[in-house]
């Protein structure tokens, strides 16, 4: 994982993550292979049903607008 893409992308989840938080979840970044980031919701966010959402319409909509070297995201265990 490219370190600046790996800072850029930590960068964009730090401004989602208060959001997250006030739901008592949260999100890490696991990897970041050729364009898909992987990652882990946490917290009341892994059993939410509307973690799909919050992934593609949120967190993944951010990132291709700051970073267009993302591709898409994809959810880890």
């Amino acid at each position: 994982m490219a370190d600046e893409m790996k800072d850029e992308v930590e960068s964009v989840l730090d401004t989602l993550r208060p959001q997250l938080m006030q739901d008592g979840g949260n999100v890490e970044l696991v990897d970041i292979d050729d364009g898909i980031v992987k990652l882990r919701l946490v917290g009341s966010c892994s059993s939410c049903s509307s973690s799909t959402m919050t992934l593609k319409m949120g967190i993944e909509r951010a990132l291709k607008k700051a970073i267009p070297m993302v591709r898409c995201i994809e959810a880890v265990e």
